[in-house]
């Protein structure tokens, strides 16, 4: 067989196992809240300094 190809017979029948017990509940820890943030600078001074610590790097 060549880079990339597969054998068909490998795709057949297979099965799956799709047990319930096993599967991830995503809701588990979900959390109602809210987020507050302490600070003098506005969304356009922390842009700026985003904007100047890239230039930085350069």
């Amino acid at each position: 067989m060549g880079f990339g190809s597969y054998d068909e017979s490998e795709q057949k029948d297979q099965d799956v196992d799709t047990d319930e017990d096993d599967a991830v509940n995503v809701h588990e820890n979900d959390h109602d809240g809210e987020v507050s943030i302490e600070g003098d600078a506005d969304t356009d001074d922390l842009v700026g300094r985003l904007s100047e610590m890239r230039d930085d790097d350069d």
